[in-house]
């Protein structure tokens, strides 16, 4: 058992041994990076001296092996830094959280500095951060190595870290101790190298200098004007950060130093918190495919999400759908992991085949031969209603696990029929909407061809009805201010979860968020807020009416057709809306049976929580085989992502602006694209989440990050609606359109831009949001 050995004795198998830090360090060591010479005293030597429970007391023969190794490294002033075996890991850099002592001379000093290492494991602010990261196991190591008199020191970045931009490498610079650099002392000089060694530089202030003092310790100075770093300097830094990012396989945060004409690398650790790579010029195909995307991915997705619903669920059946029309990777590899968690949103570039040549001819033999009027009549879709009742009947906790874990895969195969519904069903729904789009802006009414549309009745219009109508008898019978509920209520209202209850709460390609009948709170805010003062939905249908008034159209027959063109463009409509609604069904199937797996694995020790399993693949819980191996494998699994996760929860899945580009619009606050027409003036009311539903008053305008079907009922009280993402195809756009309320769409930083409260006018005509004065 190591208590203390040199740096060239560990790599990054050394993890729970040296530490992150030492474990980085001895790497760079062996693979002959100028790394100062030092050693490391183990985690084993500060467990020995843990269990005595106190860190202050060191044995004889420890203290023997730590001043042998100080003597066979040349005595002399050393830096001494912690390294716990939880840092410098990917999503946990623990920067600042252990201590280091610099310019540590003689013997009783570097015992000192060894025992100030190991009880700043347990400062307050070293706890609270790994309590906030879910880090339970812990022990630090020490590492001391030569101190190096720098002359210049700083920080290197081999990925941009505000950009993202794996292709450019940062150096941060000042004068002295690189200390003053990573404590954020002083402005440092900046560098922004490219990949073609092209430097762009920026002058810093060097306020402080920190240096060496003799007799041991640092001194502060003022600040004094210094010289750029030599360009050949700059170029072996860039040379050398790239070469370790390629050994660690990820963009590194490194400590350097530049002494005597040398470089010396002091630290190197994983970049956190770094933001997805720049996507480029997005196509006008992949914008339009990004508003879609990024309206249906309003979190992150967890693992769970990426080996089951994502690729089975409708994303996965878009991709089918396309496919089947010589169109591939529309609905593909959008979503990039690293250490596998999503970092990144890309929205494909489809790839046309030679099966794109025989499409016409398949849409229009599909389209004859399916109605969308009828397709609730196809003995498939009977067939498949009846399979997903049958599987939701099943009690999961009442079954073993290998009867449970064969649950999910029996989910989601229920939905591989669907593709071929909508395969069969879709042709005929577009070539509806597009003969009545040709008809009425021939007939120079292209502007009602929006309103026409209204008159579909969908399974979102009966549930925003029956939402109406229990906000009603809530209002009737007191509800929502007793508890229990009165018993006519509570039996409407678990009937309504019965009917509606697999909605989805915030997207329809996830399985990790909670649907209305998992949240029901979600619908008792939605109650809340309509019980404020119901509205009734606008029955009428002056766009047809108006349709109907044209001159061209006066004659019986031709009224007829146009009246059967504009019911079967409904009916694709419907068809859109309903499909999407009896697909999702099987998604509280398949969320009930993974959280029962992660109950069964927190009750084994595994998971702390049973919705940590969602940190897990599908795969990796079927190949569980509950040893003590697997259980650690797991855990560890499920820990490691845990905390990537935490890092990234500050960075976004792609910069909105590639998808929604900047458009100038005067004095506009905000400019999106006009997605339901009409001017009206109102208070913000930003709501983020369904948790916040209850927020929204009669009159606000309701400005969210994103939409689906369970946002709109909020459109019977709002008076207008801004959304970060979507377009004018989306629910918020449609559903706006049918309750005649202003729509912009695509704004990209409304719900940042905007506060509660602010007085707003949004013009849904033009795509922008103004100030009211």
């Amino acid at each position: 058992m190591k208590l203390v050995a040199p740096l060239s004795a560990f790599g990054r198998g050394d993890l729970a041994m040296a530490g992150g830090k030492g474990a980085n360090l001895g790497e760079l060591v062996r693979n002959g990076f100028p790394v100062p010479g030092g050693f490391v005293v183990t985690t084993h030597a500060y467990d020995l001296v843990a269990q005595g429970r106190t860190t202050t007391d060191m044995s004889d023969e420890l203290r023997r092996m730590i001043l042998d190794a100080y003597a066979e490294l040349g005595g002399g002033p050393v830096a001494v830094r912690s390294s716990a075996t939880a840092e410098d890991l990917p999503g946990a850099a623990f920067a600042g959280q252990q201590d280091t002592f610099l310019n540590v001379v003689g013997e009783e000093a570097l015992l000192d500095a060894v025992r100030r290492c190991w009880g700043s494991l347990w400062t307050d602010r070293a706890v609270a951060y790994r309590a906030r990261l879910g880090i339970e196991d812990v022990s630090i190591a020490v590492v001391v190595q030569s101190m190096v008199e720098a002359d210049t020191a700083g920080v290197m970045f081999t990925a941009n870290p505000v950009s993202g931009d794996r292709t450019q490498l940062v150096i941060d610079a000042s004068s002295g101790l690189g200390e003053a650099v990573v404590s954020g002392l002083v402005t440092p000089d900046h560098y922004v190298v490219d990949a073609a060694g092209g430097v762009e530089f920026t002058a810093g202030r060097r306020e402080v200098v920190i240096r060496g003092r003799a007799g041991g310790g640092v001194t502060r100075e003022a600040g004094v004007t210094g010289e750029r770093l030599p360009d050949a300097v700059v170029s072996e830094l860039a040379a050398l950060g790239r070469r370790i990012a390629d050994l660690f396989g990820r963009p590194q945060d490194i400590e350097w130093a530049w002494a005597g004409g040398r470089v010396h690398l002091l630290q190197a650790r994983p970049m956190t918190a770094l933001p997805p790579p720049p996507v480029g010029r997005l196509n006008p195909f992949q914008r339009r495919l990004g508003t879609v995307l990024l309206e249906y991915l309003p979190v992150r997705p967890y693992p769970i999400d990426m080996s089951t619903w994502i690729p089975y669920g409708p994303a996965g059946l878009m991709a089918k759908v396309t496919g089947a029309f010589g169109l591939h990777r529309a609905f593909e590899g959008f979503l990039r992991e690293e250490d596998g968690v999503v970092y990144a949103l890309l929205p494909p570039k489809p790839h046309p085949t030679l099966g794109v040549l025989a499409a016409p001819f398949r849409v229009a033999s599909k389209s004859r031969r399916y109605d969308p009027a009828r397709w609730t009549d196809d003995p498939r879709f009977r067939d498949y209603l009846a399979a997903v009742r049958r599987l939701a009947a099943e009690e999961l906790t009442e079954m073993a696990w290998p009867e449970l874990i064969r649950m999910p895969r029996q989910a989601l195969a229920l939905v591989a029929p669907v593709a071929d519904l909508r395969i069969d069903y879709l042709p005929g729904t577009g070539l509806a909407l597009l003969r009545l789009l040709l008809a009425v802006k021939l007939l120079g009414r292209g502007r009602l061809f929006g309103g026409l549309l209204h008159g579909a009745v969908t399974r979102t219009s009966e549930a925003n009805q029956a939402l109406t109508r229990l906000a009603e008898l809530a209002a009737r019978t007191g509800a929502l201010n007793a508890d229990p509920p009165p018993a006519e209520f509570q039996a409407a209202f678990e009937e309504f979860l019965a009917e509606y209850g697999h909605r989805e709460t915030l997207s329809p390609i996830l399985v990790t968020p909670p649907t209305w009948a998992d949240d029901p709170d979600t619908v008792r805010g939605l109650i809340k807020v309509l019980a404020a003062g119901p509205q009734e939905r606008k029955e009428s249908d002056d766009a047809l009416e108006r349709l109907l008034d044209h001159p061209l159209l006066r004659h019986p027959r031709r009224r007829a057709r146009m009246t059967r063109w504009v019911a079967a463009a409904r009916a694709g409509i419907a068809f859109r809306e309903d499909s999407h609604f009896s697909f999702t069904m099987p998604l509280p199937i398949l969320r009930r049976s993974l959280v029962e797996l992660g109950r069964r694995l927190r009750d084994k020790g595994v998971l702390d929580q049973p919705e940590d399993v969602f940190h897990l693949r599908l795969e990796e819980l079927e190949s569980f085989q509950d040893t003590a191996a697997d259980r650690e494998r797991l855990r560890e699994t499920a820990r490691a992502r845990a905390v990537k996760r935490e890092e990234l929860a500050g960075t976004r899945l792609i910069d909105p602006g590639a998808i929604f580009p900047a458009r100038q619009a005067g004095d506009a606050l905000l400019t999106g694209s006009p997605a339901s027409g009409g001017v009206v003036t109102g208070p913000v009311k930003v709501i983020k989440g369904p948790a916040e539903f209850g927020k929204l008053e009669v009159g606000d305008v309701l400005v969210c990050p994103y939409t689906n079907p369970s946002w709109t009922p909020l459109f019977q009280q709002a008076a207008a609606v801004v959304v970060d993402s979507g377009g004018a195809a989306s629910h918020a756009a449609i559903v706006a359109r049918e309750y005649g309320i202003p729509a912009v769409m695509g704004t990209g930083t409304g719900t940042s831009v905007l506060e509660d409260g602010r007085l707003v006018t949004v013009n849904g005509d033009t795509g922008t949001v103004t100030g009211a004065a």
